[in-house]
């Protein structure tokens, strides 16, 4: 039920719906001739479409985000395992050509192919089913094998979980299927922005974790003002930015999570 109904509401959250929405109600409010609402709404749709695609307020929004936790410095010398998180793949299209398409997340399988060759001992899990709920598409944990043999990672090194839909499954799940003993040592790969849920979620379920973040959207010298990127990518860093805040909040509401933003030293 959490799933379905955050899905429902994000199609309705997100800033391009928002505007689409304001505009359609600025519309139908001149018909009506309500002249004023209708400017107030129209004006809210293009302030909001303004700050969404040219202004770094999105990257703003990323940067403690992906600031929260840093890669260990130095690295761990062993390494029992290595958990990637769903999300870095085309669901839609690799379930129609099953190859391995990656999307703005495709660092995370990239990244556990990267770790998998420097940690030859260490067990791959792929934690990611099918998310979907408006359209078909096919999980992380059934597409990203076929990019990480094709990269190099030993076939018997890959498990994979499959049930999952949401961070906090993800997390509940694989700590089911692992069973971590103490004193064990487990990499998390997800994107730096998603790495402050995905660590909260996993200490609620009792699974300590090592937080390797990938995926980088912001160089973290953005200030207030212009963007210099394109609009697309504009666009996407306040999309993202604004549904993960939104998770954030949600999660601890949901008591999913012990803490808001979670932070690093408390693995």
């Amino acid at each position: 039920m959490f799933h379905l109904a955050s899905a429902i509401f994000w199609a309705v959250a997100q800033p391009v719906s928002l505007v689409m929405l304001l505009l359609a109600g600025g519309t139908g409010a001149s018909i009506l001739q309500w002249h004023r609402l209708s400017l107030v709404l129209c004006s809210a749709s293009l302030v909001l479409l303004f700050l969404s695609g040219w202004t770094t307020v999105g990257a703003l929004l990323l940067q403690p985000l992906e600031e929260r936790f840093q890669r260990p410095d130095p690295p761990p010398r062993d390494v029992d395992g290595i958990i990637v998180l769903g999300g870095g793949m085309e669901s839609g299209i690799n379930l129609a050509r099953s190859g391995y398409e990656l999307n703005s997340g495709g660092d995370r399988p990239v990244e556990a192919a990267v770790l998998a060759r420097h940690y030859p001992e260490a067990r791959i899990v792929v934690s990611g089913g099918s998310g979907s709920v408006f359209t078909e598409g096919e999980g992380d944990a059934d597409s990203a094998p076929r990019l990480l043999t094709a990269l190099g990672a030993e076939p018997e090194r890959i498990e994979l979980e499959k049930k999952s839909r949401d961070t906090y499954e993800n997390a509940l799940f694989s700590a089911r299927q692992i069973n971590p003993r103490p004193g064990q040592t487990w990499l998390l790969v997800t994107s730096a922005f998603h790495m402050p849920r995905s660590v909260g979620v996993f200490r609620s379920v009792g699974f300590p974790v090592v937080p390797w973040p990938v995926d980088y959207k912001t160089s973290g010298r953005e200030g207030i003002g212009l963007s210099q990127d394109n609009l697309i990518d504009t666009l996407d860093n306040i999309t993202v930015a604004v549904r993960e805040w939104i998770g954030l909040i949600a999660y601890r509401v949901a008591g999913r999570t012990d803490e808001l933003l979670p932070a690093p030293g408390e693995e």
